[in-house]
This record gives structure tokens, sequence and C-alpha cells, in this order.
């Protein structure tokens, strides 16, 4: 038995699945301190369901605390980059492609020192321990606690991150210290990025996890707590202190992975419509299909697992604007219960919309009466227009695939969409997030430069793969259930040796479910 909780910018949904089989499930309105909220769903789970605490197996929380905070600029802890690269690497300093208003909030500072390895892992040049040490007392004089270290080509070979780690941790005994290595891929300036943004996280992950900690304390549930990752699995409530920008972006996903649950659709596009934006994905084998290219996330481009997923403004909460009109971007957000004019409010939302048109029954219609069907049909053929060009942009071909419409917000999609074959709503569409949390498996993956001058291609793969699944146990998967879902190779034809890049990914149940 497993409770899978969500926490988004307008609702918190949760719900209780004994196996495959819903059986409570709620939708609240997200509160201002999250840990309330949860605590909210929590109890009306329990006590509507029955169950006894003591059998719950497990509890997963998706939550967008951590891509919040670094939008919205907040909560982020100063932070030093150390790049181990001299000679190489001077005219791009670390944070170089940052805004300047984020650059700021985590304090810019940079040390570049001796280091790096080449793609085949050959020495750049030698890594200097005086140097280091040198730097970290630098930072240590600046009082600054989190640290971000990366190397060129450390995912080839991580062996002078892991040695510059061990110098600052002596120097500065309660560092926190994020290597780069164990978050992005190839690309050192993207993986960089990922780094420093990780390590400015770090303390508001621990403030955070620890509240959900507390959260389910209160109601004495003592089962093992998992934080959804970006790419539809899990990870465990210390990994995820330890590694909070792995959470970006896990709301679409895990609605991506509850459509393909609920739908039982493998391929598909999915459209999630929640309260202030319309999320767009791709499933491929029940897993949503990753981004191809660099993720801007803050204003900042990163190079981590994430899914390849569309935005719009377009949510149950958005504001219509009548003369000229406008629907959204602009939201109520949480605040639709008591903003929109059905629940006696003052503004006019697309929810307001769908129910003076007779297509929902939410709130009370008789205050929605007034809105002609002049504004009705425009403001419904603007949301058709809007739902069609998501689609067709996330589509690879004109041929007609399915669609899966998830979401408390879906009550607006009421037209037919083009170039889908069929269209599918599933049972409890409303928090198929949540369901997506709760079904969700643990996962790895790596991402490594091999040169088949020394090796066979056989002998590669199959260190890439044991490295996926090594990763997948560390963060709480069974080491009997590890299936490698996901191989990709890239011959590098402009490097010698005969190199070639191999990513793959694993998945695996739950240790001790």
């Amino acid at each position: 038995m497993r409770i899978g909780i969500d926490v988004g910018g307008t609702n918190t949904d949760a719900v209780i699945m004994d196996g495959r089989t819903v059986i409570s499930s709620i939708k609240t309105p997200t509160t201002a301190n999250v840990s309330d909220g949860i605590v909210k769903a929590l109890k009306y789970l329990v006590a509507e369901s029955g169950v006894n605490v003591g059998d719950l197996d497990a509890v997963m929380i998706g939550t967008t605390h951590f891509t919040n905070a670094v939008v919205e600029r907040r909560r982020l802890q100063t932070t030093a980059c150390i790049r181990l690269a001299l000679p190489a690497t001077v005219c791009l300093p670390p944070m170089v492609d940052w805004p300047d208003e984020l650059r700021e909030v985590v304090g810019g500072h940079y040390y570049l020192a001796h280091g790096g390895h080449e793609f085949d892992g050959r020495d750049i040049s030698a890594f200097d321990a005086d140097e280091i040490r040198g730097i970290a007392e630098q930072i240590a004089a600046k009082g600054i606690k989190a640290i971000a270290i990366s190397s060129v080509f450390s995912p080839v070979n991580a062996d002078f991150e892991q040695k510059a780690a061990e110098i600052v941790a002596q120097v500065i005994p309660d560092a926190s210290i994020t290597l780069s290595s164990t978050i992005g891929r190839i690309g050192l300036l993207e993986r960089e990025n990922a780094a420093i943004m990780n390590a400015c996280l770090r303390e508001l992950a621990i403030k955070t996890v620890g509240g959900f900690k507390q959260a389910l304390a209160e109601l004495n549930i003592t089962a093992p707590f998992f934080i959804s990752q970006n790419d539809g699995t899990l990870m465990n409530a210390d990994f995820a202190t330890e590694h909070p920008v792995l959470t970006f972006a896990s709301g679409p996903t895990n609605s991506m992975r509850g459509a393909a649950f609920l739908s039982g659709l493998k391929d598909a596009i999915v459209i999630d419509v929640g309260g202030t934006t319309t999320d767009v994905g791709v499933l491929q084998h029940g897993f949503p299909r990753v981004a191809a290219l660099a993720v801007s996330i803050g204003g900042v481009r990163t190079n981590f697992r994430m899914p390849d997923t569309l935005s719009i403004g377009l949510g149950g909460g958005s504001l219509v604007v009548t003369d000229p009109l406008k629907v959204g971007p602009q939201s109520v957000g949480y605040e639709i219960t008591t903003k929109a004019l059905v629940f006696g409010g003052d503004t006019l939302t697309t929810t307001d919309v769908i129910v003076a048109a007779g297509q929902a029954e939410v709130g009370d219609a008789s205050r929605v009466a007034h809105i002609d069907q002049a504004t009705i049909t425009a403001v419904e053929d603007r949301i058709e227009e809007m739902v069609n060009i998501a689609v067709d942009r996330m589509k690879t071909s004109a041929a007609a695939v399915p669609v899966i419409i998830v979401g408390g917000g879906s009550i607006l999609i009421q037209r037919p969409i083009a170039g889908a074959s069929e269209i599918v709503k599933p049972q409890h569409f409303a928090v198929a997030n949540a369901i997506g949390a709760a079904i969700a498996q643990i996962g790895g993956e790596t991402d490594r430069i091999f040169s088949l001058a020394d090796m066979t291609r056989e002998q590669a793969l199959a260190a890439a793969k044991k490295e996926a699944s090594d990763r997948a146990i560390a963060a709480g998967a069974d080491a009997n259930s590890i299936e490698i879902v996901e191989v990709e190779e890239v011959p590098l034809a402009y490097l010698p040796g005969n190199a070639t890049r191999i990513m793959v990914k694993a998945v695996g149940d739950l240790a001790g479910s």
C-alpha cells in the first residue's frame, strides 16, 4: 500500500493505492506553508479510507519547491564553484551564461584550478592538492558553506573532483559539496550549471524534506518516503536532500506516468491541464520522452535528464479578458475557490466560461448565467487553438496519435483535438499526477564516452549498464528487479581512438516492496 502526493502551484493532490487499485483520493488547494497542505491531504486520506497507517509500505511526494525557488530567485544559498581545468576553459568562466540577478543571488564566487581530463581519461594538467587547499581556505574565509566542484570530462573520470572534495571537506568540515559528475552529462558548462544550482538548493532541500518528514510523523506514518525525480522515477528522501536539482519538472513527469498507468497506453501524447498551466508531453514505452537539448531553468542552461514538455499559460484558473479577447497566462492559481465567479468571486476565469457553456458542473452556475454566447464561443475557440498548436508542436510526424487528457483543469478541453487518433480521459484523471508518484520506480542513469580502441563495444555497453544499475540501487532500487529501459549510442567521429558516447537508463522496483 502506497500514498502518492503531488504538490503543485495550485493544488496538492494525494491518493492511497493498494497495488494497482486507487482506494481514496483528494485534491486540496496548496497552502503557503506546503507541509500544512500535505498534512491536511494525508489526514483526509487516512480518515476516508480507514487504512491503518502501519500497513503503508511507502509514501511518494512530488514537489515544485526547488524549481520555484530558482525561478523566483528566493531561498537560494550563497555558493562557490571550483572548476578543475587550467590552463583550459579560462575564456568561459563558471556562471558566464547566467542571468545577472540570479548570479548575484548566489554570490557569483568561482575559482579556477589545475586538473581536468581529456575525453579518453588523460590528464589536461596535474592535480595540485595545495592549490585546492588554498582555494578552500579562501572560501572558508568568506563563510561560504555550499560548494560545487566541476572538472572537464568528469563523467569519464571523476577522480580529480573526488580528491578536491576530500580536501575541501578537511578545510571546511560542515561544507555541503556537490560534484558535477553525479548530476550532469558530458558538456562542461551545462553540467557545471546544474551542480551550482544543486549546491545553492541544498539548505532549502534539508528544510523541505525535514518538513515532509515532520508532516508524516504528525500522523505516525513510519513508512519510508521517496521524492519524485524528473525522469518518472523515485529517489529516497536522504538522496533527495543531496540532489534537489533532480526534482525539477517532476510534476509533469508524474502526470505522464500516471496517464500511462490509468489509460494502459505506452505511446501517446499527454495533456495535463492544471490550475495555472497546461503541460504537453510525449510518452515513449510508458516513460516521458527525454529532452534532447540542454534545458533552460530560470534562464540557466543545464544538461541533466529532463522530460521534453511544453508548458502553455492555460489552466482552470486562467484569467479571461473579453475586450480584446485574452485567455491566460495569468491565473488566480490556488485562490480559484474564492476569486472565480462560480465560487462567489469577482474574477472571470476559464472555469466560469466552461460552466456557463453547460460543459461542467462546478460551483454555482447561476453566477455565470449572464455570460453571453458570443463570449463563450470565442473563449472555447481560443482554448481549442492553444491546445491544437501545443499538440502539433510536440508531435514528430503528421500521423494521428492517441491523446490522454488528465489534470483537474481538463474540463476546459471539450472539443476534438487536431491530429488525435483517439482522446482518452481515464478514471481518476484529476489526480493522475499523485498516481504517477505512487506507482513510480527507482531509476539510475549514466552518460559516458568510451574509447573502443581500449575495449570492445560489448565491454563498453556492459560497463555503462552496470554503472546505471549501481546508481539505481544506490537510490533505493531492489537489485533483483533492475531493468535497462533505455540505451543510446552516439559514435563520435571527430574524436580519436574510435570514441563512442553511451547513455543508459536503468529502473527497478522499490527495495523491500
